[in-house]
Parts: structure tokens; C-alpha cells; sequence
């Protein structure tokens, strides 16, 4: 029988070299669930210690999820997407453009409508899913993420040809801020919950700002343990 209290990470003295100090920056994963039986309820996952640029380039996703505006979008990750994907037609100025143009038809056509619109942009090995806030507002609410992810699920249930699917988290963005409704970024618990409420069930990206979270431990899929809400009660 393996003795767990053996097992080590790095060959020859790399579990000593490589202890961190606290002023690394870290997260620290928490196990959630019993880690050897399949949890039937749907959940998604937060892809802690991954870069989403070097995964999409090596083709581990059919779809990304994330913002775009009519305005400016050379400060996001739409904008580096359309530099790696060299193969696409679309460019920074003609998704901008287009984000424009849609955004001109629905103040003729539906000028009362306030719902996220979900754009799509087929990057040739990548489907780009843009969600354009609705107009006259300059941040994304929770509400809109809630309604976004609604509409998404739709478009990706029962597509295979678009799976796997990943999103940004939405967070720490420059020209696609999400705010809650007292005007500050709201946490990302309460993200993944809109995103969750609204159908979701793929891979999430942390924000690149969030690798600095210890001691605070986090976990790798949501809904989070039912412990935690236990905790905030006062419960053990």
C-alpha cells in the first residue's frame, strides 16, 4: 500500500528549493467534495495555474467567452486573441466596427431592449463569443452577466462543435469593467454565481490580479462546499 506521507512533488531537493515564502505570490487550492467519487450536479471550473492564451493557442477550446464593446477593444483579450489567430479574417478594427454597426441596429430596432447581446466571431480554430453590454452603460452588472450566460447556454447546448468552452472571469478588466450594484467589482464567488444561474457550465479563467490570494485558500470548480456557507453562519 503506497504511503501517502512519502510522496513528494519535484525530483532530489526540489520540494525543499522550492518552498514559498510570504511574499510569493500564490493561491492555495482547497480539496472540495470527495475527491474520488463524480459529482453529478453541474459545476464549473476554475482553471487556477493556467494560462488561457497558451491553451487556446494549443487547441484545448472550441469557445471563449468574453467582452466586447464598440468602441475600443485593443485592451482586452479579444484584441490579443486576433493577433495569435493569424488564419481569421477578423481584426481588431473590424470586430470594433461590427460591435459598432449591431450596436447601431438595435437602437433603431429595439432602442427600449437593455439585454447583453452575445456577438460571434469564428476565428477559424476558435469561436469567439463576445457579450456587448447594453447600451448607454459604461461597465457590465451582474445582472448582465446573469442574462449573457443565459442566452450562451442556449447557444451551446447541444452544439458539440463548440465544446469545450472556457470564459474570462471578467474581472480586472480595462475596457469591459463589471461592477456590482453598489458600484464596486464585485467578488468573483458572486460572478461565478450569475454565471452559474444563468446555465453555465464550462471552464473559467481567473483574472491574472487574483494570483496574490494567500493565505485565502480558493477551490477549483463551483458551486463551492456547502462548508463554506456553514462557516459564514458561524457553524463548524
Amino acid at each position: 500500500m503506497l504511503d501517502t506521507n512519502s510522496i513528494t512533488i519535484y525530483k532530489d531537493d526540489g520540494d525543499r528549493l522550492m518552498e514559498v515564502t510570504p511574499t510569493s505570490s500564490r493561491v492555495v487550492i482547497l480539496p472540495s467534495g470527495d475527491l474520488k467519487k463524480v459529482q453529478e450536479e453541474r459545476r464549473i471550473r476554475i482553471q487556477w495555474g493556467q494560462h488561457l492564451l497558451q491553451d487556446l493557442i494549443e487547441g484545448r477550446y472550441r469557445t471563449i467567452i468574453c467582452g466586447v464593446n464598440d468602441i475600443d477593444n485593443s485592451h482586452g483579450i479579444l484584441g490579443e486573441l486576433l493577433q495569435l489567430v493569424p488564419t481569421s479574417q477578423w481584426t481588431l478594427d473590424s470586430v470594433t466596427s461590427y460591435a459598432r454597426m449591431f450596436r447601431s441596429a438595435v437602437n433603431v430596432h429595439a432602442a427600449e431592449d437593455r439585454e447583453p447581446y452575445i456577438l460571434k466571431f469564428d476565428l477559424d480554430r476558435i469561436l469567439i463569443l463576445g457579450m456587448l453590454r447594453p447600451a448607454e452603460r459604461d461597465s457590465f452588472t451582474l445582472e448582465d452577466i446573469h442574462r449573457g450566460f443565459s442566452t450562451i447556454s442556449k447557444m451551446l447546448d447541444g452544439r458539440r462543435d463548440r465544446q469545450p468552452c472556457a470564459s474570462v472571469s471578467f474581472l480586472g478588466a480595462k475596457s469591459n469593467r463589471l461592477i456590482d450594484h453598489n458600484g464596486a467589482q464585485p467578488s468573483f464567488e458572486a460572478v461565478l454565481d450569475a454565471m452559474h444561474k444563468g446555465g453555465y457550465s464550462g471552464d473559467v479563467y481567473p483574472a491574472p490580479s487574483m494570483w496574490d490570494l494567500a493565505p485565502t485558500g480558493v477551490f477549483n470548480s463551483y458551486p463551492f462546499p456547502e462548508s463554506l456557507d456553514r462557516m459564514r453562519e458561524g457553524s463548524s
